[in-house]
């Protein structure tokens, strides 16, 4: 697939510091009973909107640092994923008028959220549970940056507050980790997702869709691998190319999808073979439009959710519909 596109940048601050990653937007056209959605299962869960508050933590990543690389992944740009973090305060301003009963996560999101001295991530995430207003962090990290006293402390944390860790393996191929310059192996993911697991710790597995050289059963293949490691949730993101990334450098022209209609329905032959107890996160992408390159139409969010939504209706299909 991916590797057969031709050539045919993503939202803006008020769509990324949203609901649960923008996915809501799904569910407002009915696609609650289609999609185990997470703001659906947050609600079911504390009573009321839950809002996810992108921050940034002050980390850097093993892949940038020189510990395991230089540069990090292929896709990375300069943010690595965080461009819309901010601080708690500025968020909780944004939103309280126009939902003054919504609850807060903290989502520690940009770089590796748990490679850090146990000490200082102690600090960190007790400060953030602190506040008042927070009901619970995310942590969003790579699977190996979870030595055993991290492993504890998130112990610790899971068994007195709401947890979940996200974990980054993008793609379930060995040959694509070493193209993207991962820097770690499939087995490491195995190996973090049977520890934490074992804890009773909720994950979530982020995959990239479209990244070079993989066809559609590889993207597959990748789903299928988390949903056999148990992952609690997951996140679908489709590839973007952003400016300062080593990807718009080496595969200047690269555009992962043709079509939005592409991108919906491979989505929707993912989502039927997702069981439904697993939680969406995410369906699309972000990226700031300023240094978004292709696909072009990604920050077309709202489309490409409400035609994710319309596709599984036109199917009569439903995330878990063809699930083993």
């Amino acid at each position: 697939m991916a590797d057969k596109h031709n050539k045919s940048t993503m939202g803006n601050t008020k769509d990324k510091v949203s609901i649960i990653d923008g996915d809501p937007r799904l569910s407002d056209q009915g696609g609650a009973d289609r999609i185990n959605n997470i703001s659906f299962w947050l609600k079911r869960r504390f009573g009321r909107k839950m809002i996810k508050l992108s921050i940034d933590g002050g980390f850097t990543c093993p892949n940038r640092d020189g510990t395991k690389g230089t540069g990090g992944c292929l896709f990375c740009g300069e943010g690595a994923g965080g461009d819309f973090a901010s601080d708690i305060d500025s968020q909780i301003k944004l939103y309280q008028t126009k939902w003054p009963d919504a609850g807060y996560i903290a989502y520690f999101q940009n770089h590796t959220n748990t490679y850090a001295p146990v000490d200082e991530l102690r600090r960190k995430y007790f400060d953030v549970l602190a506040d008042p207003r927070i009901s619970g962090i995310a942590i969003a990290t790579r699977p190996d940056c979870l030595p055993p006293d991290v492993l504890d402390l998130l112990d610790e944390i899971n068994k007195n507050h709401f947890l979940w860790v996200e974990l980054g393996l993008q793609s379930s191929s060995d040959k694509t980790a070493e193209l993207i310059n991962r820097c770690y192996p499939t087995r490491v993911y195995d190996d973090a997702m049977d520890a934490l697991n074992a804890r009773g710790i909720k994950t979530v597995t982020h995959l990239i869709l479209g990244l070079p050289g993989e066809t559609e059963q590889d993207m597959r293949a990748s789903v299928e691998h988390a949903i056999k490691k148990s992952t609690w949730g997951l996140k679908l993101h489709m590839l973007n190319v952003v400016r300062g990334s080593r990807l718009a450098t080496e595969m200047p022209d690269y555009v992962p999808f043709e079509s939005i209609d592409q991108y919906v329905s491979l989505v929707c032959d993912l989502l039927e073979i997702i069981p439904p107890e697993i939680t969406i996160h995410r369906l699309t992408a972000d990226a700031p439009r300023s240094t978004l390159i292709a696909p072009e139409w990604s920050y077309m969010k709202r489309s490409i959710l409400n035609g994710i939504h319309a596709e599984l209706r036109r199917r009569g299909t439903r995330q878990g519909s063809r699930a083993r």
